[in-house]
């Protein structure tokens, strides 16, 4: 097997939440460590990268995105999941996306933050999550927070897709109020040349608001993490006409996602065409993020 086989054959799960759970608030710890029968299995991919490549290697599957984001008040991480995450990528010979963060109303100097989380650490996208920040993806219209525009800038000039959470939270804290997904819609509007990812399609509450702003706009992405398998055609009947720009992801382990290859099993079993699901759990990931 060439060294990257694994990445060009095997699907991609864009959504996967390895995370520095020691810089957690207890409260956001205790929610995802009560639902899992599996923590040893996690923190040991946690620790090492080369861990999981080895569990990539026997799961099947190609590459994972590790999402990490800026939340100080809510999840308790810090600016400093940034450099964390990309030396976990940097260590995992090809296996890892990595998608970091900022929080706009507690940095200082978006600017220079931006320069260095695009061009220093190279960082494979940014994702903002309103209902763990606090924070509108459309604060820079309303003025709650201007400067957000200036990360939108600046990620649509590098060409690095921007990860907004949609539908609601569980997490203690969490604005479940801002994961409506029609905010995008102004975003995609504002900046259309930046690559956006819609992930878990607003769900549970917002799937035809979703699926109204993909139909729209052809810069906006959708990642079907956090929806059961099952589910996925209820929310989304038509998803085969937006095929061309879903993605497979799990959010695992986040609280009811048992398993990366069971969650993909039960995918790969639904009532679509093969080349739709090459497309979502393979060929679409492979363009959006091609091998370099």
């Amino acid at each position: 097997m060439s060294e990257f086989a694994p990445v060009r054959d095997w699907p991609t799960d864009i959504h996967v939440h390895i995370q520095p759970w020691e810089r957690m608030r207890p409260a956001a710890r205790a929610a995802i460590e009560r639902s899992r029968d599996d923590l040893d299995l996690i923190r040991s991919l946690q620790a090492d990268p080369l861990a999981l490549v080895e569990w990539l290697d026997r799961e099947r599957i190609g590459r994972i995105a590790v999402i990490n984001y800026v939340a100080p008040d809510i999840m308790g991480f810090q600016s400093d999941v940034n450099p964390w995450c990309a030396s976990y990528r940097d260590r995992a010979k090809g296996r890892v996306l990595a998608f970091g963060g900022i929080h706009p109303p507690t940095c200082r100097d978006i600017e220079s933050e931006m320069k260095y989380l695009l061009q220093d650490l190279k960082l494979d996208g940014i994702k903002i999550h309103p209902p763990h920040q606090n924070l509108g993806a459309d604060a820079y219209r309303t003025g709650e927070c201007p400067s957000l525009a200036k990360v939108y800038e600046a990620c649509a000039e590098a060409k690095v897709p921007v990860m907004f959470h949609t539908g609601t939270s569980v997490f203690p804290g969490a604005r479940s109020r801002l994961g409506d997904a029609l905010v995008l819609d102004d975003v995609a509007i504002d900046f259309p040349t930046l690559p956006i990812i819609m992930a878990h399609g607003g769900r549970p509450l917002w799937s035809e608001q979703a699926f109204f702003v993909m139909r729209r706009h052809k810069n906006v992405w959708l990642d079907l993490s956090g929806i059961p398998p099952k589910s996925i055609l209820e929310s989304f009947p038509r998803l085969a006409e937006i095929g061309d720009r879903v993605l497979f992801g799990t959010d695992w382990p986040s609280p009811g996602v048992k398993s990366i290859r069971k969650n993909l099993d039960e995918f790969l079993g639904l009532p679509l065409t093969a080349e739709l699901l090459d497309r979502v759990t393979r060929t679409n990931a492979l363009r959006l993020f091609p091998i370099t």
